[in-house]
């Protein structure tokens, strides 16, 4: 799962207008952030596997800090009860953020083969939907569109700025989804984190930059 993610981020937002959508994204791909971080640092493991599945060529070896629901559940708890330290924002925003955070392993076992994990060293389960990359993107696809959809219903472009920086935006998370569903295997391990966790920080400042050109409309 990649763009399903950016979909809730994005459906996130009229249940929580005053949260940017830097902090919706952040808290929907966390684990995402937190994985290519310790992969690099050897805690957790991932191979190229060409024909590991037929959507991606990985196997995520072992993630029992970064992708575990147990795990997901504490960061999620953190991240909200932190946000709402800084923000100052209520118990909507942090349950919406909270539950962001865990939706990362729902759409995962939905996606990937049994690899997620309960808990670290514990039972791991995955539906293996990505087995079927024509469903896969469908399902992905029109998930994107919905959450992009809920997103511009709830906000309006200040500028020219919030209008382009969002379509961009949702541009290129599709280029980049299409070059990964149909692109080759990375050449190597550190190439897949060093572009995760580059690409995690241009996603999310870009998010912020084009949600501070926009507002919430009327009723939100």
């Amino acid at each position: 799962m990649f763009i399903g993610h950016f979909a809730l981020g994005l459906a996130a937002k009229p249940q929580a207008p005053r949260v940017s959508l830097a902090m919706l994204f952040a808290a929907a791909q966390l684990a995402d952030l937190v994985w290519p971080v310790l992969v690099a640092a050897g805690v957790e493991q991932v191979r190229i596997d060409p024909g590991n599945t037929a959507f991606t060529p990985l196997d995520f070896v072992s993630y029992p800090y970064s992708h575990s629901l147990l795990t997901l559940v504490i960061w999620g708890l953190l991240l909200a009860w932190g946000y709402r330290l800084l923000a100052g924002n209520g118990p909507r925003a942090f349950l919406v953020i909270a539950s962001l955070v865990v939706s990362h392993w729902v759409l995962d076992v939905l996606t990937h083969r049994p690899d997620m994990p309960l808990y670290p060293n514990g039972p791991k389960f995955g539906l293996g939907l990505w087995n079927v990359v024509g469903l896969t993107i469908a399902i992905e696809g029109a998930m994107f569109g919905v959450g992009a959809w809920l997103y511009l219903r709830a906000t309006r472009a200040r500028d020219k700025i919030g209008r382009w920086g969002f379509f961009s935006l949702a541009a290129f998370l599709l280029v980049v989804y299409v070059a990964n569903a149909f692109g080759p295997p990375p050449p190597s391990v550190p190439a897949i984190y060093w572009a995760a966790m580059i690409g995690g920080v241009l996603l999310t400042l870009w998010a912020w930059w084009a949600d501070q050109h926009r507002e919430s409309v009327a009723g939100n």
